[in-house]
């Protein structure tokens, strides 16, 4: 800690050496009004370390260049993961005020940085002579990768264009984050309260407790029951209630949010920010978005996309328009046609009806706690992981678990924490992101910098005293996570630019799908899968009718997602001159395509977090199912030798793909543990698109 940063320490605990619990922040000594002043001096600080690393008098070498500038900046990049992890999981409208206010400053810096003409010259220079360096793969990797970084940031721009793309990114960024909090605002806005029986009709019982838990939560009096905006009340909604009129007014709120005319609406925000972004991809020399994103992925094109995209889409369509008539068989007599917000509740009665599985019964078979126990389980007997709760360690919320993470000779292998359930001020869906990323030497010779890793979910909070239970499809969410949380724990590479989760787009959900399938193997489910109150097993009867119902509705989803695929790509890579109206625009793609109405988006695009939060996925939608075709071909390896667990092959996964981030070139990776290229045909069984055999 340096003497300015000792000055301020005692007034910000942001600026504090963080010493116990192996780095974690002091949570509840942090607050609002810390950010600014803290980031401010981060940024300076910062901005010191790569004039020192620009300017010094000796030659470029990899040490005192590419290896210098991944260190720098660690007060920065401490301050910043933990204000994104707040302000997703904790918001609070003191923090959204910060994010603000730090929106522009932060691109700028970024700005800077990647424009900063001495340092790239460095860079530039060790990159040019790359062949004579003697580098090993990883040091060669990561300058590759470092280069790329730069000049994806616009550092070979000259003149007006490098100040010009500056300020398009500085307004991007602002654009960001009135998008995500125009979404969060929306669905903390809205509440159906429930206040009789007939507004319960077909409501379950957990649904019930759960609704229930949520009004005490929110305040409202004794008896009333609340149905929010977030995802599992939505889903769940829409799957048990009766009350056709109050699907509609959920359906109709979850799928407008961000489109609602006011101080919310984001129509106009998406139309800016995809004019920006075509600004920059011009800039940079391609001819749309979609191609400037694309160009740093497997993929490599929209070509590419569009190809496997097309290969799902139609078959998902005809196993779609087979489920319609399932469904409208179901229907028969009530009086009115299958609509958008009729689908998952009548799904749910064929899913019982034809499969005898009901939704209620399966769920008390799957208490969150008892999953938990089988991520780590799981976790041990392929990598031999434990996971030891740390009830004293400071966290940003009570329903945060932290855990300590060990390999199976005792050594740290970094800190889990978990933060499962929904609640105001949190941004739905799921996700993983980390306070530290692995990496050595970031302190020095020798040293090894442990992850501090954060799974977070969305599903509902029970009430008091009872279990969470967990749908299968949620339990599905807490494993794909945990398959993230793995990717950052496993992470075994020098440089922090390279860890973790740190790949490219479409091959970061390998991992996170590949063990999905550890859900469904039977010895998990009979071990873990117990009912909450008898402690039973799943029996082996209801196994068989949950697998025999595994693939009903799976056109349904396969729709959805490859619609919201289709049409993300569709927006970045036309000229934003020919959109004139965002829903139009919208609703045209998918007319075009042939979506049928009673299926609709999974995300549409004025509350479409992954494409207008950030860039992150913006013309990648796409990735889950090129990863899909990735982790299906790689677990049929396990299904090849009967042994789910089979060490070896365990150890190969381990040591191909998630121990070595960005190390390596992710293609090879899958080569390295598969022994060839990926096969498509493996996820098309899995979904049950491939035709039915003669």
């Amino acid at each position: 800690m340096t003497a300015q940063h000792r000055a301020v320490s005692l007034a910000n605990s942001l600026l504090e050496d963080w010493p116990d619990c192996q780095g974690l922040p002091p949570f509840q000594r942090i607050h609002a009004e810390h950010f600014e002043p803290a980031f401010a001096l981060a940024l300076r600080a910062h901005a010191d370390e790569l004039g020192a690393i620009a300017s010094q008098s000796a030659e470029p070498d990899f040490d005192n260049t590419i290896a210098a500038f991944d260190r720098s900046g660690r007060l920065l990049v401490r301050i910043e993961q933990l204000f994104y992890t707040l302000t997703a999981s904790v918001n609070t409208p003191e923090l959204q005020a910060v994010q603000r206010a730090m929106a522009m400053p932060l691109a700028a810096h970024s700005n800077a940085v990647f424009m900063n003409r001495a340092l790239f010259a460095r860079v530039e220079s060790l990159y040019q002579r790359r062949a004579t360096l003697a580098l090993g793969p990883e040091r060669l990797r990561m300058l590759e990768r470092t280069r790329l970084d730069f000049v994806r940031a616009g550092a070979l721009l000259e003149g007006d264009d490098r100040c010009r793309y500056a300020a398009l990114t500085e307004r991007l960024a602002e654009l960001n984050t009135q998008f995500a909090q125009h979404v969060l605002a929306d669905e903390n806005s809205f509440e159906l309260q429930l206040r009789s029986e007939a507004d319960l009709q077909g409501l379950p019982g957990f649904v019930r407790d759960s609704a229930l838990q949520a009004a005490r939560e929110r305040g409202h009096e004794q008896g009333v029951h609340l149905i929010t905006l977030s995802r599992p009340a939505v889903m769940s909604f829409l799957s048990f209630s009766a009350r056709r009129d109050l699907r509609e007014q959920v359906w109709r709120a979850w799928v407008s949010r961000g489109e609602q005319p006011g101080a919310t609406d984001n129509r106009a925000i998406v139309a800016e920010l995809l004019a920006l972004r075509q600004q920059q991809a011009e800039l940079l020399g391609y001819a749309c978005y979609a191609d400037y994103a694309l160009a740093d992925t497997m993929a490599g094109s929209r070509a590419a996309v569009q190809a496997l995209l097309d290969q799902v889409w139609e078959p998902a369509k005809d196993a779609a328009a087979r489920e319609a008539a399932e469904i409208e068989a179901q229907m028969q007599g009530c009086g009115h046609a299958l609509q958008a917000w009729d689908w998952r509740y009548y799904a749910e009665q064929v899913r019982q009806t034809r499969y005898a599985v009901n939704a209620a019964e399966l769920k008390a078979y799957f208490p969150l706690d008892a999953m938990v126990e089988a991520l780590f389980d799981c976790a041990d007997r392929l990598f031999g992981l434990r996971f030891e709760l740390l009830p004293e360690a400071p966290s940003y919320h009570p329903d945060v678990k932290v855990y300590q993470v060990s390999d199976a000779d005792g050594s740290p292998r970094g800190l889990f924490l978990h933060d499962n359930f929904a609640r105001t001020g949190k941004r739905s869906g799921a996700w993983m992101n980390a306070l530290r990323w692995q990496s050595r030497g970031m302190e020095g010779p020798g040293s090894h910098s442990l992850p501090i890793i954060l799974n977070t979910n969305n599903f509902a909070k029970p009430a008091v005293g009872q279990p969470a239970l967990l749908s299968f499809d949620e339990a599905r969410t807490l494993f794909h996570e945990f398959g993230h949380g793995l990717h950052g724990l496993l992470s075994e590479v020098e440089f922090e630019r390279l860890s973790g989760t740190q790949v490219l787009r479409d091959f970061v959900e390998l991992p996170s799908q590949i063990f999905e399938h550890w859900l469904s193997v039977p010895e998990v489910l009979k071990r873990h899968a117990r009912h909450w109150q008898s402690g039973e097993p799943i029996s082996d009867e209801m196994l068989a009718r949950l697998k025999a119902a595994e693939r009903f509705n799976q056109g349904y989803d396969t729709v959805r997602y490859c619609a919201s695929a289709l049409v993300d790509l569709a927006a970045h890579g036309v000229h934003p001159t020919s959109i004139t109206d965002i829903s139009a625009f919208e609703l045209e793609a998918m007319k075009a395509a042939g979506l049928p109405e009673a299926i609709g988006l999974n995300h549409r695009l004025c509350h479409f977090q992954h494409l207008f939060s950030g860039s992150s996925y913006a013309a990648g939608y796409y990735v889950y199912l090129w990863a899909e075709v990735l982790d299906c071909d790689a677990y049929e390896a396990f299904a090849a030798l009967g042994d789910p667990f089979d060490p070896a092959l365990a150890e190969k996964l381990r040591s191909c793909i998630l121990s070595v981030g960005n190390s390596r070139e992710p293609g090879q990776a899958f080569r390295d543990f598969r022994g060839r290229d990926p096969r498509v045909e493996p996820m098309l069984r899995e979904r049950g698109l491939l035709p039915e055999p003669i």
